[in-house]
């Protein structure tokens, strides 16, 4: 007699499935999770889009339907049956031996049909189609009841608006258009026996004596009613209770005390503590990441306006970081490992904050669990960017579904501090013809999709913190915020977009800016990896191609003429652009921190790149530093010190930032540079920066300054923590600089590098780089005469033996002087 081994209750349906095109004309593997171009491009069936100008000759990729399918074995079909896919990208219909068991249009959402009555005992086949996104949202824009306007500035692909997938799919002006299809997260079928976890939530009631209830509210679903042994456990304890249940979903309350549970704070502001819980019924474990905390958004009014600020733990928080991006513009591209890395990045620059646009992905478990560890806040908001969108029956119960499922997966996390209801679609009422035309249509549309996903969320999460959109000048209140700065959370535009000076940050005082930007290109061993030698030129086809916003190589050039003296070859004017970026940021940051609290946050644009391209990303495609990244470590820095001019340019205040909760006396030292590099004392000054706080360290008569002169500083604080940076009263191509005499040692040290960077003469904003991934101690820095540094490389995998990487260095004079 054969024993017929027992059917697990979980089949893993992720691996090698077979891929088709719908016509016929093209087949082969593909790994899932996983996406259908990079499945064509490793069977050669196209070239790599983001190489040279591949990107137009992928484009039939998208228009055109695709069938994933494979096969696997069953010997249990006594009871029920489910499956449990999520991220599916988008339009989709799954077949269970060849009987139709779901219909999917939304990548947000999760689905778990019943399929019992499709399966069969042994070989079974699961087969999911695939249709165009091109195609399904031409069809769905033709049934709305009027026409819904999509950014075409941004999106090459039309009707991105009409599904829910990520926006940028359809490009945007820093991504590929390619409008990918795929599946991106779990594909497993699963045994209801009796019963299934379809959410866990929790939520916190914190008590005068310091003690934390924490509420557990577990969601089991069933066909029939049973008697199920549920285990909740925290920190060590552990009890059971059997919970009868009813047919469909019940809820299970549990509710742990805790008398002095540890805090978990932003990333800079204290410990990151965290609680395992950990809840289980037979066959199922799920598993949350706790973190106690308070948080509360303030927006009490106030003689500007209104504030906007977090209060964590009962202490404001000025919030540093960036706007954060899908990771890769194809899913196959990224891993839990590269999206570590870009995250850690952020914080060793100094950032507790990153906000999750809204025109890319809710992302998946394992980036919110990495921002609980790290400490960095998430403001988070719902998929929905630039763009007007339908409000029809259908579309808003598939938003409300989108909304119940992602608000309970992810409101338990300490990092999510705020939801955000949209990125600027309050301002896309303004952007199109049809809706400056009908305002009103279009203005009850928005209204009613705003409403669903605020009404999902405080019926999901009843103590999350909600906002309408970004930017918001308050509830309610539809205001231009790209130019207001009195209340709410502000986009500001005007230097990149308007083409104003940097000087221009400087007119503004934001109470919180959570998009500002200034492009660059990327880093020139990438721009490499894309491009021949003949495309070096910014004006060459493939480099336009890899530059998505309109005008923007020449504003990067434009902007170069107002500050400097043009860069003499092509790697120099990729080395400018990152300086001139940084720059630009670092003047917003520098003047927003000395208004504190009156701004109590700087959100930049953007993070990282989903391909390599010019943008405004600190990171490169690939997570290698920027220029922008290394000085926004200087600029971010908890104690910091700027140099801030007055409007007139009589006087330069030295702002000092103190973003710890203690009180810090600070040092610094003033010095004049020659243009020879000779370092002159100037002054000194001392005082004491309260906590939280911003105050004024010194101010300087600008008369003071010589010509031919910069005036230069470095500080210590009473904490340990140093900086240095230097200012020019006017523009640096007014500068005669005299050579640097630049020179550079490199020594193996184990598996790092310690390099000697030593000059001459003055040398600013000196970076090096390297041929090979890696990163920097330090870069982006300035030499005085006689004066060397040390700094580290560490490449980013290890060096095969015998080689070794090769270091350029480069500075602002000999950039812009003839070789």
């Amino acid at each position: 007699m054969t024993n017929t081994p027992e059917t697990p209750k979980t089949i893993d349906l992720s691996g090698t499935w077979q891929l088709r095109s719908v016509d016929g004309d093209h087949a082969t593997d593909m790994r899932v999770p996983g996406d259908v171009h990079s499945a064509l491009q490793a069977a050669a069936i196209i070239e790599d889009p983001y190489q040279g100008r591949n990107e137009i000759d992928v484009q039939w990729v998208a228009k055109r339907d695709w069938v994933l399918e494979r096969s696997f074995t069953l010997s249990d079909l006594e009871a029920g049956w489910y499956l449990d896919i999520d991220y599916l990208d988008t339009v989709a219909v799954v077949f269970v031996n060849d009987i139709p068991v779901l219909s999917a249009d939304n990548c947000f959402r999760r689905y778990r049909p019943d399929v019992s009555s499709a399966l069969q005992p042994g070989d079974n086949t699961i087969r999911i189609h695939i249709h165009s996104s091109i195609t399904a949202g031409a069809e769905r824009q033709a049934r709305q009841p009027f026409y819904v306007p999509y950014s075409t500035d941004n999106s090459p692909i039309p009707n991105g608006n009409m599904l829910r997938k990520p926006q940028c799919h359809f490009g945007w002006d820093w991504n590929i258009a390619l409008a990918p299809l795929g599946l991106y997260g779990t594909v497993a079928l699963k045994k209801l026996d009796p019963a299934r976890i379809e959410h866990l939530v929790t939520r916190q009631v914190h008590h005068g004596d310091g003690s934390v209830d924490l509420h557990v509210a577990l969601t089991l679903y069933s066909e029939d009613p049973a008697i199920v042994p549920v285990h909740f456990a925290l920190d060590g304890e552990r009890l059971r209770l059997d919970c009868g249940i009813g047919a469909g979903e019940t809820v299970v309350n549990h509710v742990f005390h805790i008398d002095s549970p540890r805090l978990w704070w932003p990333a800079g502001s204290g410990e990151q503590a965290l609680y395992a819980l950990e809840v289980d019924i037979p066959g199922e474990t799920a598993h949350r990441q706790i973190g106690f905390r308070t948080i509360e958004l303030l927006t009490d009014k106030d003689e500007a306006g209104s504030r906007f600020a977090f209060r964590i733990n009962g202490r404001e928080i000025f919030c540093r970081g960036a706007n954060w991006i899908p990771a890769d513009a194809l899913f196959s591209r990224t891993s839990p490992e590269k999206t570590e890395d870009l995250l850690r990045s952020a914080v060793d620059a100094h950032m507790n904050m990153i906000r999750v646009w809204g025109g890319g992905f809710y992302e998946q478990d394992h980036f919110y669990d990495l921002c609980d560890r790290l400490g960095l806040l998430v403001w988070q908001d719902f998929m929905f960017a630039c763009n007007l969108y339908p409000c029809t029956e259908d579309f808003l119960e598939n938003v409300a579904a989108e909304v119940d499922y992602q608000v309970k997966r992810l409101s338990s996390h300490a990092s999510i501090a705020l939801w955000c209801g949209d990125n600027e679609l309050v301002g896309a009422l303004n952007w199109f013809k049809p809706s400056r035309d009908n305002r009103d249509r279009y203005l009850v549309a928005y209204d009613r999709l705003n409403r669903v996903i605020e009404q999902g969320l405080k019926k999901a999460a009843p103590e999350a913190l909600w906002w309408p959109s970004s930017p918001a000048s308050g509830y309610l209140d539809y205001g231009d915020a790209w130019h207001a700065d009195g209340s709410g959370d502000m986009h500001y535009w005007s230097v990149w977009h308007e083409n104003k000076s940097f000087d221009n940050y400087r007119t503004v005082r934001p109470r919180f800016c959570s998009e500002f930007g200034f492009q660059s290109y990327t880093s020139l061993p990438v721009i490499e990896s894309f491009a021949a030698a003949k495309d070096l030129n910014i004006a060459s086809p493939v480099i336009e191609l890899h530059q998505k916003n309109a005008g923007g190589n020449e504003r990067i050039a434009g902007t170069m003429f107002r500050y400097f003296r043009f860069p003499r070859d092509f790697a120099n004017f990729v080395y400018l652009s990152q300086i001139q970026q940084g720059l630009a940021i670092k003047t917003a940051v520098d003047f927003w921190r000395s208004l504190k609290p009156h701004c109590m946050g700087t959100l930049y644009w953007q993070l990282n790149d989903t391909w390599p391209v010019a943008s405004w990303a600190s990171l490169d495609y690939g997570g290698g530093w920027k220029a922008m990244h290394y000085m926004a470590r200087r600029f971010f820095q908890p104690v910091a010190v700027a140099a801030i001019p007055s409007q007139d340019g009589r006087s330069i205040a030295f702002s000092m930032a103190n973003d710890t909760a203690e009180p810090l006396t600070i040092d610094m030292n003033l010095y004049a540079l020659t243009l020879e590099g000779l370092r002159v004392p100037m002054k000194t000054a001392n005082d004491v920066c309260e906590p939280d706080r911003a105050g004024t360290l010194m101010t300087l008569d600008a008369a003071e300054i010589k010509p031919g002169q910069l005036i230069a500083w470095s500080f210590i604080a009473s904490n340990g923590m140093s900086g240095e940076g230097h200012y020019v009263h006017g523009t640096y191509k007014a500068l005669e600089l005299q050579p640097s005499g630049l020179t550079v040692t490199a020594a193996a040290r184990g598996e790092t590098y310690e390099l000697t960077i030593s000059a001459t003469g003055l040398a600013l904003f000196v970076m090096m780089t390297s041929d090979v991934p890696g990163r920097f101690s330090d870069n982006a820095f300035d030499l005085t005469a006689g004066e060397s540094r040390r700094i580290l490389f560490t490449p980013s995998a290890a060096m095969p033996g015998g080689l070794k990487p090769k270091f350029t260095a480069y500075d602002l004079h000999s950039c812009q002087q003839a070789a």
